[in-house]
C-alpha cells in the first residue's frame, strides 16, 4: 500500500474482506497484508486510491585489480578448512587453511531468513536462536537442513566465517523447502512485493545479502536478487569458474564459493551441498566479520566494503555483464 496512514488503510481493506489476515506488513514505509478473498473483492481492493498493487502470493523454495587487506591485527589460521573458506581468505586458489582475525564477527548478530536452525547443534555453541517462524507449520526447529547449513557457513565454529556472531533463526520455509512469498515478506518485517519488503529492511539499516539463483539465467529476472539496495550473490566451484547453475548478469554483485560446501546439518551431523543459497552464507558471514572488525556501517558502505576488498578477475566462465569480483576478507598475508 502507498505512504500515508498506513494502519488507517490496512484496516479499512481488512474491513472489506471480513476475514482474519495471515500476515500484516507496516515497516519502513511498507505496508499490506496476505489474506484469502474472491475475485469480487479483490476487484474492489484494486480501486482504492490507497491500495499501489496486489498480487497473487507464491510458492518459493530454498535454493539448493588492486588487492585490499584489512589492517593486520591478531589473525590466527585454521587449518583443513572447508575449501570456500580458506578461498576467501587468499587472493589466489589452492590452499587448505581459513586465516583470519579473531575478532570473528565478535558483537554482530546474523539473520538467517530459511528453514530455520537446528540450534542445538554443538557447532554453534550456544550463540543460535531460534526467533520467529513464518513457514505456518508450527514447528520451531529446521526440518528441512538448508537453513542449518546456512547458518553454519555463517558462523558455525568449524565451518563458520564469523565464528562469533550470533545466529537467529527466522523461519519461513517449511521442511520440504517450501513457502509463500506472503511468509518471506513476513520474515523480512521481523515479484515486486517481495523485493519491496527487502527494500525496505535495507533501508531500515540492515545488510541484506541473497542468492542470485540456481537456474543459470540472468538474475535481473529473481525476486529479491533483483531489488537493487541488497548485495546479490552468484556462486563459484574451487577451479574458479562460475558454477554451472548460478544465475548471473549485471545485478550480481560479488560471487563466493558455492559448490561442494560442507557445513552443519541436522541432529547435530554435517552435509556437502552447492548452490548460490552456499554461496551467500560466505558474503553474509564476511558482512558480520568486517563489522565486527571495523566497527558499524551503513548497508550500503558495508557493500561498497564487500567490493572493494574483493580479489579482482580471477573467476572464468564469467557472461561479459558480470563483475568479476569474489568475496575476500582482506587477509594480509593474502
Amino acid at each position: 500500500m502507498k505512504n500515508g496512514n498506513l494502519e488507517h488503510l490496512v484496516n479499512t481493506a481488512l474491513g472489506i474482506i471480513k476475514k482474519d489476515p495471515r500476515h500484516v506488513y507496516n515497516f519502513g514505509g511498507f505496508g499490506g497484508f496476505a489474506a484469502d478473498m474472491s475475485d469480487s473483492t479483490l476487484a474492489l481492493l484494486r480501486t482504492m486510491p490507497g491500495v499501489e498493487y496486489i498480487e497473487q502470493d507464491a510458492i518459493v523454495k530454498a535454493n539448493l585489480g588492486e588487492v585490499q587487506h584489512l589492517e593486520k591485527k591478531a589473525y590466527v589460521t585454521q587449518s583443513s578448512s572447508t575449501w570456500g573458506l580458506a578461498r576467501i581468505s587468499h587472493v589466489s586458489r589452492g590452499s587448505t587453511s581459513y586465516t583470519y582475525d579473531d575478532s570473528a564477527g565478535a558483537n554482530t548478530c546474523s539473520y538467517v531468513i530459511d528453514t530455520g536452525i537446528y540450534t542445538a547443534h554443538t557447532e554453534f555453541g550456544g550463540r543460535a536462536t531460534f526467533l520467529a517462524n513464518f513457514a505456518g507449520d508450527g514447528s520451531n526447529t529446521d526440518g528441512n537442513g538448508h537453513g542449518t547449513h546456512v547458518a553454519g557457513t555463517i558462523g558455525s565454529n568449524t565451518y563458520g566465517v564469523a565464528k562469533k556472531t550470533k545466529l537467529y533463526a527466522i523461519k519461513v520455509l517449511d521442511a520440504s523447502g517450501s513457502g509463500t512469498n506472503s511468509g518471506v515478506i513476513a520474515g523480512m518485517n521481523y515479484s515486486t512485493a517481495v523485493n519491496s519488503a527487502a527494500a525496505n529492511v535495507v533501508n531500515a539499516g540492515v545488510f541484506l545479502a541473497v542468492a542470485a539463483g540456481n537456474e543459470a539465467v540472468d538474475a535481473a529476472n529473481s525476486s529479491p536478487a533483483s531489488e537493487p539496495t541488497v548485495y546479490t550473490v552468484g556462486a563459484t566451484d574451487s577451479t574458479d569458474k562460475l558454477a554451472s547453475f548460478s544465475n548471473y548478469g549485471t545485478i550480481v554483485d560479488i560471487l563466493a564459493p558455492g559448490v561442494s560446501i560442507l557445513s552443519t546439518w541436522l541432529n547435530g551431523g554435517t552435509n556437502t551441498i552447492s548452490g548460490t543459497s552456499m554461496a551467500t552464507p560466505h558474503v553474509t558471514g564476511l558482512a558480520a566479520y568486517i563489522l565486527g572488525f571495523e566497527g558499524k556501517r551503513t548497508p550500503a558502505a558495508l557493500s561498497s566494503r564487500l567490493t572493494t576488498l574483493s580479489t579482482k578477475n580471477k573467476i572464468t566462465g564469467l557472461p561479459s555483464s558480470t563483475k568479476n569480483y569474489l568475496a575476500f576478507n582482506g587477509n594480509p598475508s593474502g
